[in-house]
């Protein structure tokens, strides 16, 4: 008879000792080898690649949808930063979009790879033309949520970094005022350090509620955390009420 350690029922390793590790490759960088490895043993990773989205980002957002319940059938949506196209893909299965009657659009200048359901630009959301380009694709019609993952390249300095990704939260959300139907929902991309001040009391103004989110599938040690804004209130601020 076999024993049990043959079968593999006796001995077994620890979750720890089955991690995955990397060595340094001639050339590669200890921070490449990190990131090579944290890859590697990533169940979100796995998970993205088994259920056939893009990224791990994807499940962000399936997991603030799930808790916040922002997507539902026949809304349209505007995916700024989109690439590599997970967060377009969860939303144009969400709220029904296909290539007959496209209901999301994604903007990003970075190359993607096409997604069915979603129309995409390759262009960046700061030129001037980009946000018309996104109305003028949604055919006239309102926008029920707008969502933004967008990021710089960190410099390495925080508070450079911080003043960075405030810009892209204030050029988005003054975009999704534009855009939103009443009701509709802003998500944005932050990092540690929080909203400024001045712009999280502009979208208390024109949103019923204001709320930081941390998904889940965002690593622990990341600085990264989603603002979400619901009950857009069609535009009209709380002073002229």
């Amino acid at each position: 008879m076999a024993n049990s350690k043959a079968l593999g029922t006796g001995g077994r390793k620890s979750d720890k000792d089955l991690k995955i590790r990397v060595k340094t490759a001639k050339g590669r960088k200890v921070a490449s080898t990190k990131w090579l490895e944290r890859q590697l043993n990533d169940p979100y990773v796995a998970r993205a690649r088994a259920e056939g989205y893009r990224s791990r980002a994807a499940f962000k957002i399936k997991e603030m949808d799930e808790k916040h319940k922002f997507f539902k059938k026949g809304m349209r949506v505007v995916d700024l930063g989109a690439a590599p196209g997970g967060w377009s893909q969860v939303a144009a299965q969400a709220v029904g979009s296909t290539i007959a009657n496209p209901l999301v659009v994604g903007i990003d200048y970075l190359d993607m790879d096409p997604v069915p359901g979603v129309i995409l630009f390759k262009k960046d959301f700061t030129e001037d033309d980009a946000p018309q380009m996104l109305i003028e694709a949604m055919g006239g019609h309102g926008v029920d949520v707008v969502m933004s993952d967008m990021a710089w390249p960190t410099t390495g300095h925080r508070p450079t970094d911080h003043l960075r990704i405030v810009h892209l939260i204030e050029i988005a959300a003054e975009f999704a005022i534009q855009v939103l139907n009443p009701g509709g929902v802003f998500i944005a991309k932050v990092f540690q350090g929080g909203t400024e001040h001045e712009l999280l009391h502009m979208l208390k103004r024109h949103f019923k509620t204001t709320i930081h989110v941390k998904p889940p599938s965002s690593r622990k040690d990341s600085a990264e955390a989603y603002l979400v804004a619901k009950g857009f209130n069609g535009g009209r601020s709380a002073e002229g009420e």
